[in-house]
């Protein structure tokens, strides 16, 4: 799979504001706010912008703050990493490397198996579950 390009434009028409403002402009949603921050529904969470498969909810656990944490990627190729020097900080910033979407950070603080704690918006997450609906269950 490519990279997916679009324009501002095209991203603002498919995506809510604070989506926009979050995935496309590298914006943060504040803590304990977003849709998924304490969600423990079982499933897999794909980019908001592209539907790319980025994290289990196996892999999802309560760091304490106030975003969606995760120790491990599906697919590490799925995401890409960049130095991150702004607000004063140097931080690790992670982005699907397929739209470019901005996730949020990665950090050398997690559990193990890995260490990590990917620091992720809700907004530039959207869970895909194995529910099914009442629509499916009754035809």
């Amino acid at each position: 799979m490519g990279k997916l390009s679009k324009t501002d434009r095209e991203w603002q028409r498919e995506l809510s504001p604070e989506e926009f403002r979050i995935t496309r402009q590298k914006g943060t949603e504040p803590a304990f706010t977003g849709k998924y921050w304490n969600t423990k529904q079982a499933g897999t969470y794909v980019c908001r912008c592209c539907g790319t498969p980025l994290f289990s909810s196996e892999t999802k656990y309560d760091s304490g703050s106030g975003w969606p944490s995760f120790y491990k990627a599906i697919n590490s190729a799925a995401i890409e990493e960049h130095t991150d020097t702004s607000h004063g900080m140097v931080r690790t910033e992670i982005v699907c490397h397929y739209c470019d979407a901005h996730l949020g950070h990665v950090f050398p603080d997690g559990p193990q198996p890995t260490g990590l704690r990917y620091c992720v918006n809700s907004a530039s997450l959207e869970l895909k579950t194995e529910e099914k609906t009442d629509e499916e269950n009754y035809p």
